[in-house]
């Protein structure tokens, strides 16, 4: 049976032991004790700490690469590395991987990503339901704009902590929790099979 992707996306700014490590890594963890695989962008940061978190809890994870970039590979928490050569075929592939996401807190790039999904999303462009979830309250000043400038935009879900963040997960996804739905491929984009 197909995994069920969680796709996380954050910053690769936050050291280990800041705050914003420590919520990513946390996460990461929840999300592999929920039984499910986690993806990312694998670099630093949240997103090392995030795939910390669900490697500690015995789980998989996958990192999404740029080779345009240049940066020497994925952090040591990556069990699994999808190369992608350019920017465009990262957040596609991010997206096409992912069951559900979750966004932390982050800059232009995480931007990018929320954004994507959102949008993809609000257009009905995912056959899927698709949880998207933020955690923490850096995004809802954007979350209240949207909503008085595009009323039928997806409302966005804002979880306080990590453990609302799950419940969130688990309320948007199929049934039977932490397993892959059956025919809920995207319009856009195809799921491809992974080793989990």
């Amino acid at each position: 049976m197909k995994a069920t992707v969680i796709t996380v996306f954050g910053s690769s700014r936050p050291e280990s032991g800041s705050p914003a490590y420590e919520t990513a890594r946390e996460l990461g963890r929840a999300i592999a004790e929920a039984g499910w695989t986690l993806c990312n962008g694998g670099y630093g940061g949240t997103m090392e700490a995030s795939a910390k978190g669900a490697v500690e809890a015995g789980g998989h994870t996958i990192g999404v690469t740029c080779l345009v970039f240049g940066r020497a590979g994925v952090n040591a928490y990556t069990k699994q590395e999808v190369p992608t050569f350019d920017l465009t075929t990262r957040l596609n592939t991010l997206v096409r991987l992912g069951r559900a996401y979750v966004v932390l807190p982050g800059g232009t790039g995480t931007l990018l990503e929320l954004a994507l999904v959102w949008e993809l999303l609000s257009k009905g462009l995912l056959r899927r339901k698709s949880p998207l979830v933020l955690l923490g309250d850096v995004w809802a000043p954007l979350d209240e704009m949207i909503r008085r400038e595009q009323p039928g935009a997806v409302e966005l879900r804002v979880a306080r902590d990590v453990p609302a963040a799950i419940a969130m997960l688990r309320q948007g996804l199929p049934a039977e929790r932490g397993q892959k739905g059956t025919g809920d491929a995207g319009v856009l984009f195809e799921e491809p099979e992974l080793d989990a």
